[in-house]
C-alpha cells in the first residue's frame, strides 16, 4: 500500500537525505521525498503496521532535519 503524507522540509539535499533514511526503515518497502511538492510518498511492506511504521519514519526524518514535520 503507498500513501502520500504533507511534509515540510528546508533544502533538496535534506528532502534526499529524509528519502534515504525512509528508505531503510523497517516496514518501508519504498519511499520517495519531493522537494518542490514538499510530499513524501511511502510504500509499506506487506503486513506493516502503517502507525508504527510512519512513527519510525518520523524518527529517522528527524535525524537527518530535527525541524521538519511531516503530517501523519
Amino acid at each position: 500500500m503507498k500513501k502520500t503524507y504533507k511534509i515540510e522540509v528546508d533544502c533538496a539535499n535534506c528532502a534526499n537525505l529524509m528519502e534515504e533514511a525512509a528508505q531503510t526503515t523497517a516496514g518501508v518497502a519504498g519511499a520517495t521525498v519531493n522537494f518542490m511538492t514538499q510530499k513524501m510518498t511511502v510504500e509499506f511492506a506487506d503486513g506493516a503496521d502503517e502507525r508504527a511504521v510512519m512513527q519510525a519514519v518520523v524518527k529517522a526524518c528527524k535525524r537527518v532535519e530535527p525541524d521538519c514535520e511531516i503530517e501523519v
